[in-house]
């Protein structure tokens, strides 16, 4: 799997998972649970990962909304 997107920010990450789905691409939130490791202060960003065959589709349409949140 690649990355495609790593935030705090939560509604960035729900969005952008939306915008994949959308298109047909799954996509997959590592590190979700990290919070009851950190003791919830958002220190330790979520990634969004796809499939290595999807990368290049996921890119291009999470730049087609202008993510930069990474």
């Amino acid at each position: 799997m690649k990355e495609v997107l790593r935030t705090n920010d939560l509604v960035l990450l729900s969005y952008a998972t939306h915008v994949l789905a959308e298109a047909g691409i799954e996509a997959v939130v590592f590190d979700a649970h990290m919070s009851a490791v950190e003791g919830s202060i958002g220190a330790f960003p979520r990634r969004l990962m796809v499939q290595d065959e999807d990368i290049a589709q996921a890119l291009r349409e999470l730049g087609n909304v202008a993510i930069t949140g990474q």
